[in-house]
């Protein structure tokens, strides 16, 4: 039997002084699937994002990603882990408005040689890379590349985050609420398209939300109020 992706074993997560935050006794993504986790506020899915990145640790338990303990490692260690495995695509986008539509994307190669690697074998270089990426996506038009992030559109920024966070095929792909600014039509397109890139790349998807009709499309769907067994009286 193939190792999931994601392992999550007798995980507890609390902050100073505090009872548990977040109590889950097993959770596994595999390798290739895109899960649906609903994450209502306070049910603790932003405190298990940066768990699942290295950024929190656990008090108790063990959060394995591609079989690694993360809290075996260091912080440096965790952090160059991260940005070898995963990309992000936050629910505010998170793109640095000083930098081109190109440099954006570009970003995660230039603090991982693994994903520069990959994305040289695959594309030929990092450049043609962002430019596939942001074309698949539906950014074809090369003038784009050189134009700030923050003369874009709503539905650009979306695009071109999910671009810069599939660039060089990070096994695991994390979407938190990055829907929440679209219309119901755009919202099914962009996760059409980020389902056919992640499968491209080999990817994992695990895509954060509240909004349940979103459900449906995904391999599978869970809710986080229901996998955790501690009160969330607040959300992370």
């Amino acid at each position: 039997m193939s190792q999931p992706l994601i392992e999550l074993r007798d995980l507890v997560f609390a902050w100073p002084r505090q009872a548990p935050f977040l109590d889950i006794p097993s959770f596994q993504l595999e390798a290739g699937e895109a899960l649906f986790l609903k994450g209502p506020s306070g049910s603790g899915k932003t405190t298990l994002l940066g768990l699942l990145g290295g950024v929190n640790l656990p008090a108790a338990g063990q959060v394995r990603l591609l079989g690694q303990d993360l809290a075996t490692l260091g912080q440096a260690a965790r952090d160059r882990f991260r940005v070898d495995h995963t990309g992000y695509i936050f629910q505010q986008f998170n793109l640095l408005p000083f930098l081109s539509v190109q440099e954006n994307v570009e970003l995660p190669c230039r603090f991982s040689r693994s994903r520069a690697e990959r994305a040289t074998q695959r594309q030929g270089s990092v450049s043609q890379a962002s430019a596939q990426l942001l074309a698949h996506l539906g950014l074809d038009d090369p003038s784009l590349l050189a134009r700030r992030a923050d003369t874009l559109s709503i539905g650009q920024q979306q695009r071109v985050a999910a671009a810069r966070a599939l660039i060089g095929q990070p096994e695991l792909v994390i979407a938190d609420e990055p829907t929440s600014a679209l219309d119901a039509d755009t919202r099914e397109a962009f996760i059409r398209l980020l389902f056919a890139e992640c499968r491209a790349a080999g990817s994992s998807l695990l895509f954060v939300s509240h909004d349940q009709s979103l459900a449906p499309l995904f391999d599978r769907d869970l809710s986080l109020a229901e996998l955790n067994r501690a009160a969330a009286p607040r959300e992370a």
